[in-house]
């Protein structure tokens, strides 16, 4: 691995730990950015396994609220009722996931053109779900009633197309159904857990044949400073989105997507 390669897997994983969590869409981030820096990852695995550095960050955050909840699961019908939330919200990403893996390496992960729209669109609906004056009903992500729990799951699958955004999805279908804005962030933060360590694992099981030593190396890299970035990008973003709500971040998608746009159209 040279040191370039070194340097772009480096730049890429703290790419990855920065907009992760935040409704930006990490997956587009990294797709375009190895577009325009040449970066090619066997089977665009790369993209998808620095993304559990991301959920090792969550689950160091909240570790202590996570072992609280499974330890008192067989006495506490309130934890094992948020585990079966989370568990019905990640359903239906498994389902399509699978179905779908191929089309959506293959296709969907080569169409840059298609994830700056994607980016573009899902900044204007963000920007627009911000400025809506709605009533929240719910206060605690734990707390989620079950039909809304598989509602957001339901929403999450669309972030399958590059560009739209895991946690821009839930966190917009949790705003029109009545959470506020920071229970809708960490409900987002503890579906990640199970749908990205199933996207992890189904993802390397499927390119186990194309994986050497080089890849392994970069993955390594972008791993540590994804999880290293997105501890510092969760703990910030609850209070962010708490005071200011998600305008930034809709402004920023389409900043980001008009210039990929303008890229793809003037360099290729």
């Amino acid at each position: 691995m040279t040191d370039s390669t070194t340097l772009v897997s480096l730049f890429l994983g703290v790419l990855e730990g920065l907009t992760e969590f935040l409704p930006v869409s990490s997956t587009g981030h990294l797709l375009l950015a190895g577009h325009f820096l040449g970066f090619e990852s066997a089977g665009k695995t790369f993209e998808v396994v620095i993304q559990l550095g991301s959920v090792l960050a969550i689950l160091t955050i909240y570790s202590g609220k996570l072992w609280h909840v499974f330890r008192t699961a067989p006495n506490d019908p309130q934890s094992r009722r948020f585990i079966m939330s989370i568990l019905i919200a990640f359903m239906p990403a498994v389902g399509i996931g699978v179905l779908a893996h191929d089309f959506i390496k293959e296709v969907l992960f080569e169409t840059p053109m298609l994830i700056a729209i994607m980016l573009i669109l899902g900044g204007i609906i963000l920007v627009w779900v911000d400025r809506l004056k709605l009533t929240p009903r719910y206060h605690d992500a734990m707390r989620f009633p079950l039909g809304m729990s598989l509602a957001i799951g339901f929403a999450q699958t669309l972030a399958m197309i590059p560009g739209v955004s895991r946690s821009g999805s839930t966190i917009v279908a949790s705003l029109l159904m009545g959470a506020d804005k920071r229970a809708a962030a960490e409900f987002s933060f503890f579906l990640s857990m199970p749908t990205m360590a199933g996207a992890f694992a189904y993802d390397l099981y499927k390119n186990r044949d194309v994986l050497d030593a080089g890849a392994l190396n970069e993955i390594a890299i972008g791993f540590v400073a994804a999880f290293v970035t997105a501890v510092f990008v969760v703990k910030w973003l609850l209070g962010y989105v708490s005071k200011n709500g998600y305008a930034l971040f809709g402004w920023w998608r389409i900043i980001v997507g008009g210039a990929a746009l303008l890229g793809l159209v003037f360099v290729g």
